[in-house]
């Protein structure tokens, strides 16, 4: 199909690479922990749209400068790291939130409608300036793409929805048992607090590690 090959093989590989946990894990995770399976979902549309910049940029060629140039590499490489610590330091930040019941309806509903879109953009966001996603789409969707394919841009599209349509299953999956084991173990505001801290440190030490972390 559009000169792709062993597609079987690509999924199986493609879902136990999503599978794997990371900064898009772990955001999903947070999220929906602390504000329910619809914040989790919201964070996996954003990643997903910021895979499918990856998608794109891959098959235009564009992510192939990320290989070859050191300078934007690091560049980009840095925005990310900046980007997942900032995250991690406002998951610092961030008490638990009140009581429902105090606030007016009106003013939760805006808080909420602002919440999300807030989420969303740090999904897409945390994914869009990882260099290290496109350099895995250059390197591993082009080996399902065959040498005499018409159009190898159209199979790297492919592939990458394929691969985009699969994580998207598997990342609200994760969203909504997420959310149904933290409304079953009920915690405490305290608890949930040291949460926040725990994920904020996590993600500040990623965005350390990807700072330090070479192209290869």
């Amino acid at each position: 199909m559009f000169g792709t090959h062993d597609l079987a093989l690509f999924m199986v590989s493609g879902f136990i690479l999503n599978v794997m946990p990371g900064p898009d894990t772990l955001l999903i995770m947070s999220k929906s922990a602390s504000q329910g399976w619809r914040a989790g979902s919201v964070a996996s549309l954003g990643i997903g749209s910021g895979v499918f910049v990856h998608i794109v940029a891959a098959a235009l060629g564009l992510s192939a400068i990320l290989a070859s140039s050191a300078t934007a590499f690091l560049v980009v490489k840095y925005a990310g790291a900046a980007y997942l610590v900032y995250i991690g330091l406002m998951a610092l930040r961030q008490k638990s939130r009140p009581d429902a019941d105090t606030a007016s309806p009106a003013h939760a509903a805006a808080g909420q409608t602002h919440s999300m879109k807030s989420i969303y953009w740090q999904g897409f966001l945390s994914n869009a300036l990882n260099p290290k996603v496109a350099l895995f789409f250059l390197a591993f969707v082009p080996q399902f793409i065959g040498h005499d394919a018409p159009d190898k841009a159209l199979a790297f599209i492919v592939l990458g929805l394929i691969f985009n349509f699969n994580s998207m299953l598997w990342c609200h999956f994760l969203a909504v048992s997420t959310a149904l084991a933290s409304q079953r173990l009920k915690v405490s505001a305290t608890i949930s607090n040291w949460l926040n801290k725990t994920i904020g440190v996590l993600f500040i030490s990623l965005g350390v590690k990807l700072a330090l972390s070479a192209r290869n």
